[in-house]
């Protein structure tokens, strides 16, 4: 039966749609199917069919209508764009990214269009003033496929089924190659020692019956991909699969009956092999999958809405979290997650918010405290205002950015896609040059056609398959082993270009779990000092705050009133009726309006002070009632190993550069203790100005890798060429780097980027000995000097000579 020629569906010939399109006679299965392929042909965007790979799967196009209003919740603004998140069903293979994008950027109005493979998701931007939502969502209606509205998760399903079949397929082909080989030993001794004919007559059916299922079963995406390749005239490496499969196995047939050997071990070799390859790739989809549905399964679906009556009473309602609008109070009760992003209001508890900070100990809460979605309430009931839902919470962006960055390959492949494109074409017109040229000087028809098999064969792209994918997941396997996460092929391939490493010091260079090292209190007893403090920073979430609070235990605090946190400088509020401050001295003297500062705290003081910024402490300053009460010295200890790494990343070469939101003088003090220059440090930066400070380096040529460990570093992380987050595999690394390291440990970030260089070093060996050997090996069997059960065992080696390389990366 004849196949659409849009979807591949077979249809009877008496329910088939025909059209004259490009004066060429087509075959629909519907209406459907004819208008999306008049439609895609007009865009100019025929190329889609030449670009359909092996895993599309047969199917006309989803003809129910656009439900629009469904869509409401997934819009939002994006500057002067409006942005919206859509599923898109009936993507097949990379082709139908290609064509979504491609029609999307054709769309008048539309500025920005990407789907990412993984999860079939596509983020699109358009101007409103030009467009709306629905033109967009026609257009892609129109070419085929479904858009519905983003549902976290929704994807899981389909990346299992399709990894379950893949696995079924090469199971099945790795079970019978088995079982084939051990008769195909048995005729290759035969065949340079003798052997029965009876025994090898049996052996050759056996092996007959033992390849056919590889053949027809495992082999059946290769088949498609290269029935519709050559429909199209686009030869790609599923032809030569097929092709070089299905000549070693019908020549073996021929063989059979002609007396002759037979090479049916080629034809599974070649597809068990492959599938392989195709195995590994699916299931790195499938593990980026699982990063989203553990971040999914922290977002809680239910919760608890306080509503006040007009009695006064409150009455407490259960809500799904999709109803739940930002001003709500909510009631968390102990165990349970929180929903939603928001501020306490009631009560005080302790959280978990290790999903966050990677911090296992559990953080303080009471009125006027933050809480994030995602993080789980530990022992105190709280009721907390919504502020951010749906998109705007952590955890939303925190599961979009990882999202996005499943859509990463690595570029590498491309070289090896590009070349096959030229390379197959060449190696069946070549096997036919062959065949003729032996035929014509009178060579017999077995020696022309063995020959013409030995070029098919020996050329076979087996190697070209297994090169990246098997050198990726080796490297990243041996990278978690040593607790270095690296999150896709393409970060490798950054990495080992990285020149400067750009080290953050609170977390990354010290510990990153300050203590309070000593406190005096100014014109009040230390103790009332620590008091007034422990009082301000119980309000707080800053590190420094925690360390006064730790320090403070259970000492009695003050009622706090008006209290404001100053980002990166402070905190401030009411104290006994009079305004209380804590933080930097900028901070203090900006706030006072003092211009002899270093006279109140007094000069013998100050000289302490200064001794103990000197040596890498951060001191910070209280104030109540308009005048200093007290200094508190915060102290971080440097990592044990962060000289013995710094010095070794400046030895290999790397240019290391400290960045700080800390003064210069604590930052100059850690740099000394660490071994660094004093024009490698850069203090007193917010967020946004590492950031930028990245970007001036990438200005000037740089490869730049930044480490850090916390949400302060996102921005850095982002817009460096590489991010590296130190802790454990937290999900607010996965948020914003590419590398995760398992350990805090810094001397991992030299052994990250080393890994790196070693994998993609592996890869371009693979690539190479994989051409190489064509190169070397083609020659032979056109001049007939290559037996094809030589060209067999030599492609073999060759496969395995790829698996060998890589697997030297285990020993690194």
């Amino acid at each position: 039966m004849p196949e659409c020629d849009h979807c591949s569906l077979e249809v009877a010939e008496a329910k088939a749609v025909f059209d004259e399109i490009g004066g060429q006679r087509k075959v629909f299965c519907c209406n459907g199917c004819r208008g999306v392929f008049r439609f895609i042909n007009n865009e100019g965007l025929s190329d889609f069919y030449d670009r359909r790979e092996s895993t599309w799967t047969a199917g006309p196009p989803d003809e129910r209508p656009i439900e629009f209003s469904a869509f409401s919740d997934s819009i939002r603004p994006a500057g002067d764009l409006m942005e919206i998140d859509v599923v898109i069903d009936g993507i097949r293979c990379a082709s139908c990214i290609w064509l979504i994008e491609k029609l999307m950027l054709r769309t008048h109005g539309v500025n920005y269009a990407r789907v990412n493979y993984a999860t079939h998701k596509a983020k699109i931007r358009w101007d409103p003033k030009t467009t709306d939502v629905i033109n967009v969502l026609t257009r892609i209606k129109s070419i085929g496929y479904s858009p519905k509205p983003s549902v976290p998760g929704a994807h899981e399903e389909e990346i299992k089924v399709q990894q379950r079949d893949l696995l079924i397929r090469f199971g099945t082909a790795a079970f019978f190659s088995m079982q084939l080989m051990l008769y195909s030993v048995a005729l290759y001794a035969g065949y340079f020692q003798g052997i029965v004919a009876d025994t090898r007559l049996i052996f050759q059916f056996i092996s007959l019956a033992l390849a056919t299922p590889i053949v027809f079963y495992s082999g059946v995406p290769f088949i498609r991909g290269s029935i519709r390749g050559i429909r199209n005239l686009s030869f790609n490496m599923d032809t030569l699969i097929v092709i070089g499969a299905g000549a070693a196995y019908f020549y073996s047939i021929y063989q059979i009956f002609a007396g002759g050997e037979v090479y049916f071990d080629t034809s599974a070799m070649i597809i068990t092999l492959i599938l392989l390859g195709r195995y590994i790739e699916t299931g790195a989809k499938g593990r980026s999958s699982e990063v989203i549905t553990r971040l999914l399964s922290l977002n809680p679906k239910k919760a608890i809405v306080v509503r006040s009556q007009k009695s006064g009473v409150r009455s407490y309602e259960p809500v799904s979290v999709a109803s739940i609008q930002s001003g709500d109070l909510v009631q968390i009760k102990p165990g349970e997650r929180i929903p939603l992003d928001g501020s306490v209001t009631e009560g005080t508890s302790e959280v978990d918010e290790s999903m966050l900070t990677g911090e296992s100990r559990p953080v303080a809460k009471s009125p006027g405290s933050e809480l994030f979605c995602g993080t789980q309430n530990l022992y105190g009931s709280l009721i907390f205002k919504v502020e951010r839902t749906g998109k705007d919470t952590v955890l939303s962006q925190l599961i979009m950015t990882v999202e996005n960055a499943q859509a990463r390959s690595a570029p590498v492949q491309a070289l090896a896609d590009r070349v096959v494109g030229y390379f197959v074409p060449a190696i069946i017109l070549l096997s036919l040059a062959t065949c003729i040229f032996w035929l014509y000087h009178g060579g017999l028809l077995t020696q022309a056609m063995m020959n013409a098999v030995s070029v098919i064969v020996i050329a076979c792209p087996c190697a070209l398959g297994l090169a990246t994918p098997l050198a990726v997941l080796i490297g990243t396997t041996k990278g978690a082993s040593k607790g270095i996460l690296i999150k896709g092929g393409d970060i490798i391939e950054k990495a080992k270009n990285i020149d400067t490493v750009v080290l953050d010091k609170t977390g990354t260079i010290t510990e990153g779990k300050p203590h309070l090292a000593l406190y005096k209190g100014i014109g009040v007893t230390d103790d009332e000092a620590l008091c007034l403090s422990h009082s301000l920073e119980q309000l707080s979430e800053h590190s420094i705050a925690k360390a006064i609070i730790n320090a403070g235990g259970s000492i009695t605090s003050y009622n706090v009133t008006d209290f404001a946190a100053w980002p990166g400088q402070g905190t401030s509020g009411m104290i006994k009726g009079k305004p209380a401050l804590i933080g930097s001295r900028s901070f203090i003297e900006s706030r006072l309006s003092i211009d002899n500062f270093e006279s109140r705290i007094g000069s013998e003081l100050m000289s302490q002070i200064s001794k103990w910024e000197s040596a890498g402490s951060t001191v910070v300053y209280l104030a109540h009632d308009g005048r200093p009460s007290g200094v508190f010295v915060i102290s971080d200890e440097v990592r044990a190993e962060a000289k013995e790494a710094v010095e070794a990343m400046i030895k290999a070469g790397y240019d290391v550069i400290m960045i700080t939101g800390d003064g210069k003088d604590t930052a100059l003090a850690v740099a000394e203790a660490i071994g660094l220059r004093s024009d490698k440090v850069m203090a007193r930066k917010s967020p946004i100005e590492k950031a930028d400070a990245i970007r001036a380096m990438q200005d000037e040529g740089k490869a730049v890798m930044m480490v850090g460990d916390g949400i302060n570093d996102a921005p850095a992380l982002v817009q460096a060429d590489v991010g590296m987050a130190m802790g454990r595999a937290t999900d607010i690394a996965l948020e914003s780097a590419d590398m995760v390291l398992m350990r805090s440990n810094l001397n991992l970030v030299a052994g990250a980027v080393g890994l790196s260089r070693r994998t993609y070093r592996v890869i371009r060996q693979n690539l190479f000995w994989a051409f190489i050997y064509n190169l070397v090996a083609l020659p032979l069997a056109v001049m007939g000097l290559l037996h094809p059960i030589v060209a067999a065992i030599s492609m073999t080696l060759s496969s395995l000579s790829v698996v060998g390389n890589s697997v030297r990366l285990k020993r690194g």
